[in-house]
């Protein structure tokens, strides 16, 4: 068995595309979205329908000739051909004429003439908008019992709060009076007093939303005192009530997710919180305790035993103080007078008497400190350590 490359493989898908004489000139109706005009002039979009898309393109050459702008949730008709572009792999119908349908065409121009009414009346004014409560306890939901949507709705409300409490208002969503069944759906849960209400429906044609573009509903919206989150149809599906809620989700699952806080991420927000209180009480407790033990030094500081401790402690400083110097300066005065003392023994007479030396003197001429002081026949005294004598020279 040959192994082929992916090229080659495009490339035979693509002959089989242009060979095939039914795909070269092919009418298509569906609903536009995905509509995007690019700067080159071209226009490129996707047209589906209940069952399937295709991706569209129409060149600046085709788009010039267009008496109308193509906008999402516009039914039309496109004639061209489908053809496979090998780079992407991707097969795309590429039209060269575009035009709408008759009864679509009247239901844009319906949805277009009341939109710009409803506008410059100010029911799409931001200042009309509601908040949506951050925790809901009850949720109101208008629309359709079965189907996609509710089951969506009631899925992600659970999953994210187990404990909410949902009341559905089975309303018509489609039809004749399901305008006047969403509107008296808004007034019944109003009456509920819920928290928040989700208004909408699963996808479909522009005739299957139409209810969701009427004026009654619009104006159910606008004069709910109740926050209001719309949810129409696909992210691509644009309603007149998407323009009143005061919220819009772009599927009914996202509507829920947007009205239903998390209850674990709530739990684990309010563990957060306590443990950040608890800390914060302890660090508070902590510095009251602080300046309480601050205080009561204080106090017992300022306290009278404690103020006469204080002058009893200053007066035995004082006193050990006045004595330290008292003695110091005795000691001092001691010493400088047993240095005199000192000095005055070595001047002393007595003390060079009690070495074994004498003083001799004479009653007539006094101290004699010569030979030649005395002569023989005097009388002398001599002073000796514990007395004195008289005697006589000879």
């Amino acid at each position: 068995m040959r192994t082929y490359t992916v090229g080659e493989i495009t490339k035979y898908i693509h002959n089989m595309f242009s060979q095939d004489f039914m795909l070269k000139k092919v009418q298509v109706n569906g609903e536009v979205s995905n509509c995007k005009y690019h700067q080159t002039g071209h226009i490129y979009f996707t047209l589906k329908d209940d069952d399937a898309q295709i991706s569209c393109a129409i060149f600046k050459s085709a788009a010039r000739f267009l008496d109308f702008r193509l906008e999402n949730g516009q039914n039309v008709e496109l004639t061209g051909r489908i053809d496979v572009y090998e780079k992407s792999g991707s097969y795309s119908l590429y039209a060269d004429t575009a035009r709408l349908n008759t009864s679509t065409g009247e239901l844009y121009l319906k949805y277009e003439k009341l939109r710009e009414e409803l506008e410059e009346r100010g029911m799409f004014a931001t200042e009309y908008k509601q908040p949506i409560p951050k925790y809901v306890r009850t949720l109101g939901v208008v629309t359709a019992p079965t189907g996609a949507a509710v089951r969506d709705i009631i899925d992600v409300s659970k999953r994210r709060n187990p404990g909410i409490r949902i009341i559905l208002y089975p309303a018509l969503v489609q039809g004749d009076g399901a305008s006047a069944s969403i509107a008296a759906g808004i007034r019944a849960l109003t009456a509920q007093n819920v928290d928040v209400m989700i208004v909408g429906r699963g996808g479909g044609s522009i005739e299957d939303l139409w209810a969701f573009n009427e004026e009654e509903t619009a104006q159910a919206i606008f004069d709910c005192p109740i926050p209001i989150i719309s949810a129409v149809g696909h992210e691509t599906d644009i309603t007149i009530a998407d323009f009143v809620a005061d919220m819009r989700a772009p599927t009914p699952s996202a509507a829920a997710e947007l009205a239903v806080y998390e209850s674990d991420r709530l739990i684990s927000e309010y563990n957060g919180l306590r443990d950040g209180l608890t800390e914060a009480m302890l660090d508070v407790i902590k510095e009251c305790r602080y300046r309480h033990r601050e205080l009561s030094l204080k106090v017992n500081a300022l306290s009278p035993s404690s103020q006469m401790l204080q002058k009893k402690t200053y007066l035995m400083n004082l006193e050990d103080r006045l004595s330290g110097a008292m003695n110091a300066v005795t000691g001092e005065k001691r010493h400088r007078l047993q240095m005199y003392i000192e000095r005055m023994k070595g001047l002393s007479p007595l003390e060079k008497l009690n070495q074994g030396y004498s003083v001799v003197s004479s009653p007539v001429s006094g101290r004699i400190s010569s030979v030649g002081d005395v002569s023989a026949g005097d009388d002398i005294r001599v002073y000796v350590r514990d007395g004195y004598f008289d005697a006589v020279v000879r």
